[in-house]
Formats: C-alpha cells, sequence, structure tokens
C-alpha cells in the first residue's frame, strides 16, 4: 500500500492503494470521521446489509464499520470528536441495461471528519460538524477531484435524558450542507425522542422514525421507518445509450431507499448488543445522473425485501 500527493492540474490529486482486501482494512485506520450526539451515540458499529431486488437477479450489498471516540476539554460538557468510517457498497446488475456495467459494481466511500459539541445551558448544547467524505468506483485507481465532497452540520440540542428525569426527552434541530446534493442550500434537520414508559420508547424525525419496546434488560424490539442510500462518482463516466439513438454521459450514481420493518437489539452489556432489522422498501431508487445531476436511468425501482444486521458499541 502507498499513498503519494500529485501537485499538477490534471485530475488525479492522490495516488492512494492497491485496493487488496487487506488494504483496505488499514486504510481504514487514515481517516476519521466524526459522532456529534445528533443521529447517534455509537462509539463502534460493524454492519452487513442486503437489498435483494424483487423480479430481478439484481442485488446490493453493503459492508459499513466505523470507530467514533469523545475526548473531554478539561471544562464541563464540551468534547472534541474524531472517529473512523469505511463503506462498500456490492451492485451486483443482471438485468438487461443500456450500459456497460464493468466498472459498476463495486464502490467504496471514506469519511474524515471532526465534531465539536458544548454546553451552552443547563439542557442545551450545540454540536458543530465538518468533513471530507470519499466516494468512487477507483476504476483508476487512484483519487480524483470528483471523489471529494465537502460536508458540514450545525445542530441544537436539547438533551433531558438522564436519570434525574422519570420520562427522558431528547430534541434536535439543525442543518446540514453536502457539496454533492445538488442543492445550493442546506437540508433541515429535526428528531424528537422520548422514553414515556419504563419498557416503551419513540423517536420522530430523521433519519429514523420508530417504536421501541424493552424487556428483561437484555431484549428491545422495534417497528421503525428509516431512509438509507449510497452515492458515489464514476471516474471514468458512463455512456448511457437512449432509446432514440443519442448518448448521455453518467457521471455519478445514487440509491436511495425508504425502510419500513422491525427490529431486534439483544444487549450483551449495557454498552454492547448485537442488531438485525429486517422489512421491506417502500421507497426504492438507483439512478444514474449526469454531471448537472439530471437522472439518465433508474436501475429497477419495485420495492423488495431488506436486511441489515451488526453488532455495535454504544454510550
Amino acid at each position: 500500500m502507498y499513498i503519494y500527493l500529485k501537485l499538477n492540474n490534471n485530475n488525479s490529486i492522490f495516488n492512494i492503494f492497491n485496493r487488496k482486501p487487506e488494504s483496505k482494512l488499514l486504510i481504514i485506520g487514515l481517516f476519521f470521521t466524526c459522532l456529534t450526539y445528533s443521529q447517534t451515540t455509537d462509539i463502534a458499529r460493524i454492519e452487513y446489509m442486503t437489498i435483494p431486488q424483487s423480479n430481478s437477479e439484481n442485488s446490493i450489498i453493503r459492508f459499513r464499520g466505523f470507530v467514533n471516540y469523545p475526548f473531554s476539554l478539561g471544562w464541563e460538557g464540551s468534547y472534541i470528536i474524531p472517529g473512523i468510517e469505511y463503506r462498500y457498497i456490492d451492485l451486483d446488475i443482471k438485468d438487461l441495461v443500456p450500459f456497460n456495467i464493468d466498472n459498476l459494481g463495486k464502490f467504496e466511500m471514506y469519511r474524515i471528519a471532526l465534531a465539536y459539541t458544548f454546553k451552552f445551558r443547563k439542557e442545551w448544547r450545540i454540536a458543530v460538524k465538518g468533513g471530507i467524505e470519499i466516494a468512487s468506483n477507483f476504476e483508476k485507481h487512484t483519487i480524483i477531484d470528483r471523489d471529494v465532497r465537502f460536508t458540514g452540520a450545525v445542530y441544537f440540542i436539547k438533551d433531558q435524558t438522564g436519570i434525574e428525569y422519570d420520562k427522558p426527552r431528547r430534541i434536535i434541530v439543525g442543518i446540514q450542507y453536502s457539496t454533492n446534493a445538488g442543492r445550493p442550500f442546506p437540508l433541515p434537520i429535526l428528531n424528537y425522542y422520548k422514553k414515556f414508559h419504563t419498557n416503551w420508547s419513540y423517536s420522530l424525525g430523521t433519519p429514523k422514525t420508530n417504536l421501541k419496546y424493552f424487556w428483561k434488560d437484555k431484549n428491545a424490539l422495534q417497528s421503525f421507518v428509516t431512509v438509507d442510500g449510497f452515492f458515489s462518482n464514476i471516474q471514468n463516466n458512463l455512456d448511457v445509450h437512449n432509446q432514440d439513438g443519442t448518448i448521455s454521459i453518467a457521471d455519478n450514481i445514487s440509491m436511495t431507499v425508504v425502510i419500513g420493518g422491525l427490529g431486534y437489539e439483544h444487549f450483551f452489556t449495557k454498552h454492547l448488543l448485537l442488531y438485525v432489522y429486517g422489512g421491506r422498501t417502500l421507497y426504492n431508487e438507483i439512478r444514474l445522473r449526469d454531471i448537472n445531476r439530471n437522472t439518465l436511468y433508474k436501475i429497477n425501482d419495485e420495492n423488495t425485501f431488506y436486511l441489515r444486521t451488526g453488532i455495535k458499541f454504544k454510550l
């Protein structure tokens, strides 16, 4: 494995790795992401997801792993939060499609980011996040400028989840922005969590809405609706043959799914747990887009089965 910086005017800014499986594991340690307390209190997670497409032999498999760790800055309620994240997506296309699929099956995403959070009132805190993501099919075995995107977010969090509260609750309001979104404005974030009974809690908002039931301190069941997906650059672009005989150029590929289903969690300890989520997509879209984010082709958008499982360590 090797990395070097290439300072010239062509598209290649890094030559990064030889993409063998053992090299990918090493590269995970070179990148940092963040935990903002806004959407999750997970410290670490290893996860597997599969979506076999209906009425088709197409399938999507994703491996995801991350580690986040908050460091106290020495004054009450203030933390800086680095971490790591890596995603690998295997898109297996069996349908007849009007483009070459040779370099359209394997995608990877690396994220580097940093967050800072602090209290400004007894129950209120602010979290600020900035980062860089690299998402590509890496068919050139380098990173080019179109693989890189920048992200940022600001969150206001009212946290009433301490042991002194009979019915713990938390509300999050914020905005986030990504240079790959194709929109010239930030997107809003709103999430509300409440534990309204010893054995029951719910969460409303994005990216997940759920109703959860706990029993015997070791198990939890939930019903949920959540949003998932990915975005990736296509380094060499892709010729898409239209029905009128013209050719369009695909610059990137994206997947957006909305899933409803049931989940089970088993706690080995207070912080370490195994989870299994299964359900069906309510909205399912994989599409090729041009450089202006216009949709060129949708790959089998029928709703289908969804399975996600993994192990996580949480606060």
